[in-house]
């Protein structure tokens, strides 16, 4: 029989796990074996430097070997002190947050920490400004200030969810005599305080994780050794899995293998709603042709994303028809709404009453992986068979794709993406906002007003309007097109427990969750 957990078990345990969080320092495994669990993934780390970085495989690591001021227990929303002992909102305007720093933090090297070192975290990440780095996160942080244990963030505007983004991977605290000050990290180590050390790294194979016996934060449960395999493709995953390289996979196995996954053999499956979507973006700098919003439209005008999920993703993904997906705050269907089905026939009124000339040619470019390259075949049958479009297909390894986008080398890009926090906003500002993560050169004067709006509101469900209203102008606009919504899904043996606590959507990854039975 399968054994699937769903999220709503996952986050009644995650209670049971959070409770009697204290300050306990981690402790070594006292398991029978000792040699490391070995976890596959397709996430790739673009960097080891925070401040470089701004995708799921860097920020995995991230939440594993740094500490932010703030954190996440498992199933729950709220964030809660890590490295930070009590942190708050300072006045009602929500433009000055302030934090207190525990006073027996050190980072792995054994270097005390203090609050300088958070507030030279912050301020490199702003002044670094990595084309693929994380900084878009904070367009409301103007200053940082530190004064003994208290870290002191002032904003230029109302941001209720200031706390959700210092718990992400953005708010990891470096060692400021290690970490240069105008320049990113280059070589292959790292000075953190997270609840793990990273003793070996092999850029792009994997990366040896031990317990750091000098932790101290929210974390209380015991780690295990863990060794991380990157692999580059979907399929090579899958492979590991099949030999036996492997004791737990997470993110991504093809559609294929998961559509027809075999369990008799004891595999545990932890299936669970995730918040991970996929959006095709495009690139609306002057000399694109989809600098037309008219040829943006007709783009949205045509495609049929459930072709897309049934053909290319075997039905393991559902068709999203908007900007923020199922389960949270303001989700609707605004694309649904503008077109309702796939119409040559829209999308030729369009281009003709904008004056466009047909066919409309322009590149699509994508991460290279077998899936991404169904993907971009039906969607580019799709948009041909109208005789509209001229789709010349370009695929790249997953760094070069990153900084392909960024630089504005293809009209057309899809991207995954994963919730930074959990929360809509998540989904709003780095997505659609002036100067967004995407580097599409997309900028609404009205969408920016719109998420300042939502950003002012402690009780999130009085952002609902806001974010529906952005919804509807994301739907007008079209600076992307909403593709899918998927599941997540967590494979482990049975020499394996803790595997269903790996994710929760939050953006960290319990590697320390991981045993051996």
């Amino acid at each position: 029989m399968r054994s699937t957990v769903r999220l709503r078990i996952l986050i009644t345990c995650g209670v049971l796990v959070a409770a009697g969080v204290g300050g306990w320092q981690l402790l070594p495994s006292d398991g029978v074996r000792t040699d490391p669990i070995t976890v596959g993934t397709t996430d790739e780390v673009t960097s080891l430097d925070p401040a470089g970085a701004y995708d799921a495989g860097s920020w995995a690591m991230y939440s594993n070997v740094f500490q932010s001021l703030l954190t996440f227990k498992p199933g729950f929303t709220t964030p809660v002190p890590d490295a930070a002992e009590s942190c708050k909102f300072v006045g009602t305007r929500l433009t000055t947050y302030q934090c207190t720093l525990r006073d027996d933090l050190t980072f792995a090297n054994g270097r005390k920490i203090t609050a300088e070192d958070v507030k030279y975290s912050f301020e490199r990440m702003l002044r670094i400004k990595s084309d693929v780095g994380p900084q878009p996160l904070f367009p409301t942080l103007k200053s940082v200030s530190a004064e003994g244990r208290t870290v002191t963030f002032h904003l230029s505007g109302r941001d209720a969810t200031f706390p959700l983004k210092v718990a992400t991977g953005a708010g990891s605290i470096v060692d400021k005599e290690q970490y240069p000050a105008n320049r990113l990290r280059t070589d292959h180590a790292v000075d953190g305080s997270g609840p793990y050390v990273l003793k070996e790294y092999k850029e792009g194979e994997s990366a040896l994780l031990e317990p750091n016996p000098a932790y101290r934060g929210a974390v209380t449960k015991a780690g295990h050794t863990v060794l991380v395999k990157y692999f580059g493709q979907s399929q090579e995953l899958a492979d590991a899995w099949k030999a036996k390289d492997v004791e737990v996979t997470h993110r991504q196995l093809p559609p294929n293998f998961l559509s027809t996954l075999d369990t008799k053999d004891g595999t545990r499956v932890t299936e669970a709603e995730s918040a991970e979507i996929r959006n095709l973006n495009f690139n609306v700098r002057p000399g694109s042709p989809m600098a037309d919003k008219a040829v943006r439209q007709a783009v949205a005008a045509v495609l049929d994303r459930p072709a897309i999920t049934e053909d290319a993703y075997k039905g393991t993904v559902e068709p999203l028809y908007s900007l923020i997906p199922q389960g949270f705050v303001g989700h609707s269907t605004a694309f649904f709404d503008v077109y309702p089905e796939p119409s040559t026939k829209k999308a030729k009124a369009l281009l003709k009453e904008a004056g466009v000339e047909t066919p409309v040619k322009f590149t699509y470019g994508f991460r290279k992986d077998a899936t991404y390259a169904a993907e971009a075949a039906e969607i580019k049958r799709q948009l041909e068979e109208t005789g509209l479009f001229e789709v010349k297909v370009v695929e790249a390894d997953w760094q070069n794709f990153q900084k392909g986008y960024a630089k504005g080398g293809y009209d057309a890009y899809p991207v995954g993406w994963l919730p930074d926090f959990p929360d809509s906003d998540s989904f709003t500002a780095p997505l659609v906002g002036t100067e967004n993560t995407l580097h599409n050169g997309f900028s609404s004067k009205r969408i920016d007003s719109l998420i300042a709006s939502t950003q002012q509101f402690s009780d999130r469900a009085r952002a609902t309007k806001d974010f529906k209203d952005i919804q509807s102008e994301v739907a007008e606009d079209v600076p992307l097109v909403p593709l899918w919504q998927k599941k997540d899904y967590v494979l482990s043996t049975e020499a394996v427990a803790g595997s269903q606590y790996l994710t929760d959507g939050t953006g960290i990854w319990r590697l320390w969750e991981l045993s051996w039975i």
